[in-house]
């Protein structure tokens, strides 16, 4: 297709671009000399592309490397190889004292509202806490507080009470009131409702998506749970053991997963049809994740894959134990899937009304 005369397109850079990053924790024996013996393959070889306005869903099993991704984007932990850049810069090559004027536009809200909001801390004192360290406070730091309050659906008022004191869901709230204290423009959501009653999930969650409109907030939404994931997310990346397994928009993932581990994940989401509920093609994988420490060679999801137990041949098969599969997109479209024998199945079931 080409562009008429005097028309120029511009292309959405990407607010943080992340390239094969790759973090390994040591595993030492136990005893005086703590020798190391091996290796946790938290992360390994991922790349992101997270764009500007839009919420990116980092969904997998709990240990398959999310939340170690997240931290990594946000070098709360440093990579041991790879790139992480915003703005030009590289994150992973930025000291301490360089990083700190970045970190008013990179926040996070954490899983657990009570364990990472100080209970000796008043909600003001916690949430003008970024601004003092920022040296914004005398700008008009009390009224800032008040402000924020207001914005995540909190009583102002109730600024001199302590973290004990509000429920679940509220105590979420002030830890999203303080990662916008200093007007980020990238957020971290790391299992933000994961430990939330149902009915209150709800209630956050429409809080980030008119957050986000009103601020043009750029979200990471790491969770396991796809149906919360699908509710929020405009793209998502599946994580399996350490890799990106597939990766597309929402409706490219959900409608027509092509990775056998997505395929699995949307058909263990339940469904408020009972009908469809009953009649639907559930896929169960056999077997337990395989340990990080020592992951299977070539595809790492072959030792609980149906179709490597069932559909292929013994030389396609060597493939997939010998051969790590790329994450490619086979189609143009976007829609990127690490395997060697991908193939799109249409979760009617799953698709949006």
């Amino acid at each position: 297709m080409t562009t008429a005369p005097g028309v120029t397109t511009t292309k959405v850079e990407p607010i943080i671009r992340a390239r094969k990053l790759v973090k390994h924790f040591p595993v030492r024996s136990k005893g005086f000399f703590r020798r190391h013996i091996g290796d946790v393959h938290a992360v390994c070889s991922v790349s992101l592309d997270l764009m500007p306005g839009r919420t990116m869903g980092l969904v997998g099993e709990s240990g398959c490397g999310k939340s170690t991704t997240a931290r990594l984007l946000l070098n709360l932990i440093r990579a041991d190889s790879g790139s992480v850049v915003y703005e030009g810069q590289d994150l992973t090559k930025m000291s301490r004292r360089e990083l700190q004027p970045v970190r008013r536009d990179l926040q996070i809200v954490f899983q657990d509202p009570f364990a990472s909001l100080d209970p000796r801390m008043t909600v003001t004192n916690l949430i003008a806490e970024p601004l003092q360290i920022h040296g914004l406070w005398d700008k008009g730091g009390r009224e800032r507080v008040r402000e924020l309050l207001q914005i995540v659906g909190l009583n102002p008022e109730h600024g001199n009470r302590y973290p004990h004191e509000f429920s679940g869901g509220q105590r979420q709230r002030i830890g999203v009131a303080r990662a916008l204290a200093l007007n980020p423009r990238f957020i971290v959501l790391d299992e933000p409702v994961s430990a939330l009653d149902v009915s209150i999930q709800a209630g956050v969650l429409n809080l980030l998506e008119n957050l986000q409109d009103e601020l043009d907030l750029s979200y990471l939404f790491v969770s396991h749970d796809l149906s919360v994931v699908r509710h929020i997310a405009h793209d998502i990346s599946v994580m399996y053991l350490g890799r990106i397994v597939e990766a597309g928009s929402s409706s490219q993932v959900f409608n027509a997963p092509s990775h056998p581990y997505t395929q699995a994940l949307i058909s263990a989401i339940p469904l408020p049809d009972p009908r469809k509920e009953r009649s639907r093609r559930r896929i169960v994988l056999e077997g337990d994740v395989p340990s990080p420490v020592n992951p299977p060679s070539g595809c790492r999801f072959r030792t609980r894959c149906p179709k490597f137990a069932n559909e292929l041949t013994d030389q396609e098969r060597q493939r997939c134990i010998e051969e790590i599969p790329r994450l490619i997109d086979r189609n143009g479209i976007g829609h990127r899937t690490a395997c060697h024998y991908a193939e799109a199945v249409t979760m009617i079931e799953t698709q949006t009304t």
